[in-house]
């Protein structure tokens, strides 16, 4: 018995799918960029973060411009991607300077730039590319650890934090979000106490809201500065639903809050730059990782969607 054929309508649905894939573009006067920075080296858990930015993109291609529980269509956002940088073979320290400057020449007449790391050493130079003299910048990060890892031995992906402070970052301009327990070091977190970092650990996240206190958190850095960087380290999300991030733990969040975060963040109009680290898709199993990465994406792309200067070119 052969298989029913689909009518008429459901081919039309069939060729009519738009993915948030499609949305990607080489027009460069697009409110919104993405750019890969798949920076692997000098990790403290060796892996293939540079792998990451090309599984996300394909992964896009499984996720529709329609969200049927907000109603949002993005099929009239437009989004430049200015492709991957040539970093995979690079250190830290030698990727610094082009990642800065893709960053500076991307945000400069933006919305909001996008990049899709690589490791969280990407995050240092990310935010030197908002602002290069770090006095009108606040960092937000989602993530497990507070990378305060010390420099005297290079730069890596756990500390980019402690490289950012010794760059001239104040500490009261850092909000961390997520911090878990039995994954960092008393040291660390003397650090984060003496630079005057805020602080929010997973336990704080449970009893008070995963949301609410990255609310609270970006209204805390609004009132201390004019753009926000805001580094989604995925390790954050709880290692069951989240194995294709080496530093995952049990215990973390959920990816629905995580994405429920993304919207929100991208929805402010002080949020310049945000990146997302430490995915690894050489550890991935049934793409769980390159999705819920892109799902990421999308949800950015939606909550960028909601600012008041977005609907008109969204409509």
């Amino acid at each position: 018995m052969s298989a029913q054929q689909p009518n008429a309508t459901e081919m039309s649905e069939n060729r009519s799918w738009i993915s948030i894939n499609s949305l990607l573009s080489g027009e460069s006067d697009a409110p919104v960029a993405i750019v890969g920075a798949p920076l692997a080296r000098e990790s403290i858990t060796p892996g293939r973060c540079d792998l990451g930015p090309g599984a996300v993109r394909a992964a896009l291609k499984r996720f529709s411009v329609y969200d049927l529980e907000s109603g949002i269509d993005l099929s009239g956002l437009r989004v430049f991607d200015a492709g991957d940088l040539p970093i995979a073979a690079l250190t830290p320290k030698d990727a610094f300077e082009p990642i800065s400057r893709s960053v500076r020449q991307l945000c400069s007449d933006r919305s909001l730039t996008i990049i899709l790391g690589g490791n969280n050493a990407i995050t240092r130079p990310g935010v030197h590319g908002v602002d290069t003299a770090l006095k009108q910048v606040g960092l937000l990060t989602l993530d497990a650890h507070f990378d305060l890892r010390d420099t005297d031995g290079g730069l890596n992906n756990g500390n980019p934090i402690q490289a950012l402070l010794e760059d001239g970052l104040p500490g009261h301009r850092i909000s961390q979000v997520g911090i878990a327990p039995f994954a960092n070091t008393k040291k660390a977190h003397g650090k984060a106490k003496s630079a005057g970092i805020s602080v929010r650990t997973l336990a704080e996240c449970f009893e008070a809201g995963f949301m609410p206190v990255v609310v609270e958190e970006l209204d805390r850095l609004a009132h201390l500065c004019t753009h926000i960087y805001v580094d989604f380290d995925i390790d954050v999300i709880d290692r069951a639903q989240m194995p294709a991030a080496p530093g995952a733990r049990p215990g973390g969040i959920s990816a629905r809050d995580f994405f429920a975060a993304a919207r929100i963040i991208a929805a402010h109009p002080k949020v310049t730059c945000v990146d997302l680290t430490e995915f690894d898709p050489s550890t991935d199993s049934n793409a769980t990782g390159a999705l819920t990465a892109a799902r990421w994406m999308a949800e950015v792309l939606a909550g960028l969607s909601m600012r008041p200067s977005q609907v008109s070119q969204t409509d």
